[in-house]
């Protein structure tokens, strides 16, 4: 059995998503953020040094990290699903979007939220921050222009990684910059898996 370890308003919300679209049966357990930090609970812990979501469990494996995460999920348990042929060039596409969303996308917004935090402080940073936000994302936005899809003509992993930076840009009050982008997610937000994934995680403020 496939289990998800899911914090609240988190990451892991899209790998719910990824198992609804597979229709891969698999069990919740549930972690809520503590409400004055935002981290995630000690419990965490026990299931991966690191204490921090999302995690996947299946059987004696565990995997951290959502790419990873999408990753093996296709590999192993999609049969051929999501995923372009490893010999085609959509699949190096496919490959990029993967490790781009959190190897470059999300740096910029985390660091805007982190740094918003030390006030006057952080001024100093703000452009620069704000510079690189604007790069990520018109670079994105012109990567969907004209396209229903990240990779090829239908729904893959790249999809699933990458909205959770549109969902972030949502929650900054970017994303209205950026159509092709404000579209695409829409598009996904409207797909009948992404919102059975909503309706059995509960609240997810960045998707709203």
């Amino acid at each position: 059995m496939l289990v998800v370890h899911h914090l609240n308003e988190s990451r892991s919300q899209r790998i719910l998503w990824l198992l609804e679209e597979l229709a891969l049966p698999y069990e919740i357990r549930f972690y809520e953020r503590d409400p004055q930090t935002r981290l995630a609970p000690p419990a965490l812990l026990h299931v991966h040094s690191l204490g921090k979501s999302p995690v996947l469990t299946d059987g004696s494996t565990t995997i951290i990290e959502s790419g990873a995460i999408t990753d093996y999920v296709i590999r192993r348990h999609a049969g051929g699903r999501l995923a372009p042929d490893p010999a085609s060039a959509d699949y190096d596409a496919y490959q990029q979007w993967l490790h781009y969303a959190e190897g470059s996308a999300m740096l910029p917004m985390l660091l805007r939220m982190y740094v918003g935090r030390l006030g006057a402080a952080g001024a100093p940073l703000h452009p620069r921050i704000e510079s690189e936000m604007a790069n990520h994302l018109s670079y994105v936005d012109g990567a969907l222009e004209g396209r229903d899809f990240f990779v090829g003509d239908g729904l893959t992993g790249a999809d699933i990684q990458m909205s959770f930076v549109a969902e972030v840009a949502k929650a900054h009050g970017k994303l209205a910059d950026y159509p092709n982008l404000e579209a695409w997610i829409g598009r996904m937000h409207a797909r009948p898996a992404w919102k059975t994934a909503l309706e059995k995680s509960g609240p997810y403020k960045l998707g709203e």
